[in-house]
C-alpha cells in the first residue's frame, strides 16, 4: 500500500491487467485437469466435461439463491467501515477511506468499491487453485508443506500487485485464506489418503474456471459472479 500511494494511475493499471492476464494463464492451466487420466478413469470418456458442466450449474443457481456474492459484499463494507473508522485521519489510507459516493470522481470507483473488490477478487485467487487445494491436503496428509511454501511465495508478490490497486481490501483476504487452507487441511487429516486423484483433479478444473471470471472481472471485461458459483468447488 505504501508503495501503491506513490505509483500513478496508469501504472496501477497496468499491474492490474498484467495480473488479469496471469489470473487467465493460472486458470488455463487449471481448467485442462479436465483431461487428468484419473478422473476419465473414474467417470468415462467425454463425462468429466459434464461433471464440470453440471458442478458449475448447480453451485451457482444454489450460490445465486444464497445470494453469497451480496453477502460478500456486504460484509466487505462492514469491514471497510470499521477500518475507515479507525484508521489515522492523518494517513494517506485514511484519507481514501473517507471518500464518499457522492464525493468520488465521476466513474472512478468509491473506497467501499475498491475495498469490496480487493477482497473478494485476492480471496477468490488466493483460495482456488490447484496449489490450494493441493498443498492444504498434503500438509493435511503429513505429506510436507512444500507446495504451500511455493504458493505463498506467489501470493506474496500478487499481493503486493493487487494491494497497490485496491488498498487495505487485499489485507483481510489472509482471512479468507486461512479459513479455506486451514478447512482443506483439517479435511486432509480426516480423510487421510481416501480423496481419490479424480476427486481433485474436478475441483482443480471448476476452480479453473472460476478463474476465468476473477480473469475476466480483473480486465474489466465481463462483471462474473464468481463469488455466487463457490459451491461449484464442493
Amino acid at each position: 500500500m505504501a508503495l501503491g500511494h506513490r505509483l500513478p494511475e496508469g501504472v496501477k493499471s497496468v499491474v492490474t491487467d498484467a495480473l488479469g492476464l496471469v489470473t487467465l494463464l493460472v486458470a488455463g492451466l487449471s481448467a485442462v485437469e479436465v483431461t487428468n487420466p484419473a478422473l476419465v478413469a473414474a467417470v468415462g470418456e467425454g463425462v468429466p466435461m459434464l461433471v464440470v458442466l453440471g458442478s458449475l450449474l448447480i453451485g451457482g443457481i444454489i450460490g445465486s439463491l444464497l445470494g453469497i456474492e451480496r453477502r460478500l459484499a456486504a460484509l466487505a463494507g462492514v469491514i471497510q467501515g470499521w477500518t475507515s473508522r479507525h484508521a489515522s485521519a492523518s494517513t494517506e489510507v485514511s484519507r481514501t477511506a473517507d471518500v464518499t459516493d457522492e464525493h468520488a470522481p465521476l466513474g472512478e470507483p468509491t473506497a467501499r468499491e475498491r475495498f469490496i473488490e480487493g477482497w473478494l477478487t485476492t480471496s477468490l485467487l488466493f483460495c482456488i487453485g490447484p496449489l490450494t487445494i493441493l498443498g492444504s491436503l498434503s500438509d493435511g496428509l503429513g505429506l510436507g508443506i512444500d507446495q504451500l511454501v511455493l504458493k505463498s511465495s506467489l501470493d506474496l508478490f500478487a499481493a503486493m500487485a493487487f494491494a497497490a490497486s485496491f488498498g487495505v481490501g487485499v489485507l483481510f483476504s489472509a482471512v479468507s485464506v486461512g479459513v479455506v487452507q486451514g478447512s482443506l487441511t483439517l479435511i486432509g487429516v480426516a480423510l487421510g489418503s481416501i480423496v481419490p486423484d479424480a476427486h481433485i483433479a474436478a475441483l482443480t478444473a471448476v476452480g479453473g474456471l472460476l478463474l476465468v471470471g476473477i480473469g475476466l472481472r480483473l480486465l474489466r471485461i465481463k462483471d462474473v459472479p464468481v463469488g455466487d458459483m463457490l459451491p461449484a468447488i464442493w
